[in-house]
Parts: C-alpha cells; structure tokens; sequence
C-alpha cells in the first residue's frame, strides 16, 4: 500500500523542512527522489542539503549527473517512475502532485498555503482509494510535526 504524507509548510520553507526528513530517510537506510519543476528550487534545495546543519552534510546529487545511480538522495525537475538512483521515497518538493507517486513506498508532498485548495483535493481523492494510506502532518509555532488534521 503506497503512504502519502501531506506536509503542509505554515512556519517554514520546504528548503528547512526537506533536509530532516531526508535525514530520518537516510538513517533508515532508504534513498529519496526529490521532484521540483523549478530550477531555483532545485538549487535552494541543494544548497540546503549542504549547508543546513552545519555539522551534518546529506550526501546527494542532480538527476542527470554521471553519479545518480549511486546517490542516496537524488534531486530532478522531472518524475520518472524507476529513478536512477531506485529511491523507495519521493518528495514532491514544489507541492504538485504526480500520479507516478503511488509507485513509490512513501510519498511526501510537501505545499504552502498557495497549493492548499489542490492539496485539499487531492487528499479527498486519495482518501476514497483503499490503496493509499494518507497522513496529514502540520507545524505548530515552535516548529515541531505533529499528526492531525
């Protein structure tokens, strides 16, 4: 059964909200596709996985590079349904959702308050599948996670 998490992002940026749960991936020893359409999103997402914590670099590459087959997170513009690098987990970074996601074991998509009307939409459409598990994630003011609605 594919899971889909709803991360609604209220407090902060998906370039600060990506790299802890790529961190949680990492550690269970899974690989992660990272799908924005934006270029500048690509970039800030990169530059986040270097340099976000300090003490802690997450080791990743650009989709199209001569090392993606072996890059435990791997970020693209596009959404291929076998990633080079056979990521089990997919961020959809920029909020829009793929119907590929439900190929992978666990899908994050990750939205602001711009994409909470399709965000609501989707969830309505996923809810009625009995394939889909979906969860719904929200931020408080001290940024920590917590389930509900």
């Amino acid at each position: 059964m594919a899971r889909v998490d709803f991360y609604r992002l209220t407090r902060d940026p998906v370039e600060r909200v990506l790299p802890a749960l790529a961190t949680r991936i990492l550690a269970n020893g899974d690989r992660l596709l990272v799908v924005a359409a934006s270029a500048m999103q690509r970039q800030a997402i990169d530059e986040a996985l270097w340099t976000l914590t300090p003490a802690s670099f997450l080791p990743h590459g650009a989709a199209g590079s001569p090392d993606e087959e072996i890059e435990p997170i791997l970020i693209s513009g596009t959404l291929a349904a076998s990633p080079p690098n056979r990521a089990s987990h997919l961020a959809l970074a920029d909020g829009e959702w793929r119907e590929e996601a439900l190929g992978f074991e666990r899908t994050f998509l990750l939205f602001d308050n711009s994409r909470i009307d399709d965000a609501r939409a989707l969830w309505r459409t996923l809810a009625a599948r009995e394939d889909v598990d979906n969860r719904f994630w929200k931020q408080d003011e001290n940024g920590r996670w917590s389930e509900g609605p």
